[in-house]
């Protein structure tokens, strides 16, 4: 592809898979927040594949880090052809009649106002790139109303209303898509799903298991090369939440 490509949150899991997929022949830019480690191992995997690959480290859920990350990328290249809007996470399950203002607010920050700030902010670098595009990743907790995670659905459902408002905006230069993966086999799950409520989903996923990391990795691949979709979010849950 020859692409300039920027993915945050590549330290691991569907970020790691992703910056796997795309590697080949680009160059990547790999952001990381806690797991420096993790991504500076993947940095030399990914060294022998690709036309360059560097890291850079920021915290995206205040505006500073956003701004200090895409002046450090400024720094390095002066156009972008890929955003990924991976990072994000889900801080902790609480009930609805257990919802704080703080947790609230830290949902929305980590997984929508980043995205959304960051997207900004690198409209610039994009408006110059080749084929420029912006894949966010939301969640199937936004389809089917995620119990026990209601703020973590409604932040996703944020990023796929701002996808679709930043397409028609951006539009005709800059793409902007996004995925939404089910249930995938990450730390992330490992931390905060229970074993019955994995099982269940397994149960009601017509292709009869969770998803690997590449399976949305391949999504995101997708969306890049599809020059002709803008505005979608593409589900990625084995069938269990079909339109």
């Amino acid at each position: 592809m020859n692409k300039t490509i920027l993915i945050t949150g590549a330290g691991t899991g569907i970020g790691a898979a992703t910056a796997r997929e795309l590697a080949p022949g680009n160059r990547m830019i790999l952001h990381y927040n806690t797991s420096k480690a993790d991504a500076v191992a993947l940095r030399e995997e990914l060294a022998p594949l690709c036309e360059s690959v560097d890291l850079v480290g920021a915290d995206l859920t205040t505006d500073i880090g956003c701004e200090n990350l895409v002046d450090e990328i400024a720094g390095l290249l002066p156009a972008l052809d890929v955003l990924v809007n991976n990072a994000g996470g889900m801080l902790e399950r609480q009930s609805v009649k257990d919802l704080t203002w703080s947790h609230l607010a830290d949902t929305f920050v980590l997984n929508a106002v980043s995205a959304m700030r960051l997207t900004s902010l690198c409209t610039g670098l994009l408006e110059r790139g080749t084929n420029p595009c912006v894949v966010n990743v939301t969640s199937i907790a936004m389809r089917h109303g995620a119990p026990t995670a209601t703020a973590y659905g409604a932040s996703k459902a944020a990023v796929d209303s701002f996808t679709r408002g930043a397409a028609k905006e951006l539009a005709p230069k800059i793409r902007v898509n996004a995925v939404a993966p089910g249930m995938i086999d990450t730390r992330f799950h490992a931390r905060v799903t229970p074993q019955d409520m994995l099982r269940q989903f397994i149960e009601n996923t017509p292709l009869g298991r969770i998803g690997d990391v590449t399976d949305v990795a391949r999504t995101i691949r997708f969306l890049v090369e599809s020059e002709f979709i803008t505005g979608e979010t593409i589900d990625c849950n084995g069938g269990f939440s079909m339109r």
